[in-house]
């Protein structure tokens, strides 16, 4: 595709991201729940994007699944009031339908196989009416312009103008960088468009190109980005991947996804589980002061965590150590 195409696809994107935003109000009142309220808290939403990371590698998804994933779940949570119990549900249901639409059809988990390597507890016809619920609710049908959208057309961009820069401004470490972001909620406030730019100049600054840094200067130009807002998520950003780089940061193994668990739970994971099918699941909004949960007794609560072992690309050379907490320089103030 050439420079013009790209562009005029970018803009396109750019005026359509809106569509595809959670709501702000509902991401402010999760990240304003306490830990041992009966709300989805930032802690529990991190922890299960987290999970969702383990699961994509450990089938072998895509970036892009487990991305529109976590905007599918983003968006559900900041509209519905769910309780924690049924947040596996939710997730899982938003990984499955990613999968669903940007996976070969081969390729596909089923989801009793999801359920089970998952270690959840609920049912099949659980999940299905579950992801009946979230497509209705966010009028799902095949695609959402996340941060990895504009990624890959920035990406490209640079790459159009010259061949030679295929090293040195690598996508496969943008995609991991931004995954590490989307492990915490306040990214999700942040427009696409911008969070990607501010990725971009991130690994810019790093390899300390100056033509390259015109070319995201020519992008937040034709976008009209305004200095301060992209400053404000480059600095955000540069702390996230300069945390995630710490030593004290609970980091993923730098393998794939490996289960380390008992004869019991080894059973239990390959044998056939019958779970009783179970009522139909009511809803309610953020938006109603006083609303009950959205969600009925679903499904048992006290799934376990998979985020001790996340996807391979989760250290090492994509989060190097030599990151540091300080402030961009000043072309960012251009």
């Amino acid at each position: 595709m050439d420079a013009f195409k790209l562009m005029k696809e970018l803009r396109m994107n750019y005026e359509q991201e809106v569509q595809y935003l959670p709501k702000e109000t509902g991401l402010s009142l999760i990240e304003s729940t306490m830990q041992d309220d009966s709300r989805i808290s930032a802690k529990c939403r991190d922890a299960k994007v987290e999970d969702l990371w383990s699961l994509t590698s450990f089938f072998g998804y895509s970036t892009q699944t487990f991305v529109l994933a976590v905007n599918l779940l983003d968006r559900f949570l900041a509209m519905m009031r769910i309780q924690p119990k049924h947040l596996s549900c939710v997730s899982l249901s938003c990984l499955h339908m990613a999968a669903k639409v940007t996976e070969e059809e081969c390729n596909v988990t089923s989801t009793d196989e999801l359920i089970r390597i998952g270690q959840c507890r609920f049912s099949v016809s659980d999940l299905g009416r579950m992801e009946k619920i979230v497509a209705e609710k966010l009028n799902f049908k095949s695609k959402a312009i996340t941060a990895l959208t504009f990624l890959h057309l920035y990406h490209q961009i640079a790459l159009s103008h010259s061949t030679d820069r295929k090293e040195t401004l690598s996508l496969e470490k943008l995609e991991a960088q931004l995954k590490a972001c989307l492990c915490r909620i306040s990214f999700s406030k942040a427009k696409p468009s911008v969070l990607a730019l501010s990725l971009l100049m991130q690994e810019i600054e790093s390899v300390q190109s100056g033509d390259m840094l015109e070319i995201a200067y020519h992008i937040q130009r034709h976008l009209k980005i305004a200095d301060g807002e992209l400053l404000l998520w480059s600095e955000r950003v540069a702390l996230c991947l300069s945390d995630y780089a710490s030593p004290e940061c609970s980091k993923p193994n730098h393998r794939k996804l490996q289960w380390i668990v008992s004869r019991r739970t080894a059973q239990n994971l390959h044998s056939y589980r019958s779970v009783p099918e179970l009522p139909t699941i009511p809803e309610g909004c953020w938006d109603e002061s006083e609303s009950e949960d959205s969600c009925e007794d679903v499904m048992s609560s006290g799934e376990e965590s998979l985020s001790s072992s996340l996807g391979s690309d989760a250290e090492g050379p994509f989060f190097p150590l030599h990151l540091r907490r300080q402030k961009h320089r000043q072309h960012f103030h251009a």
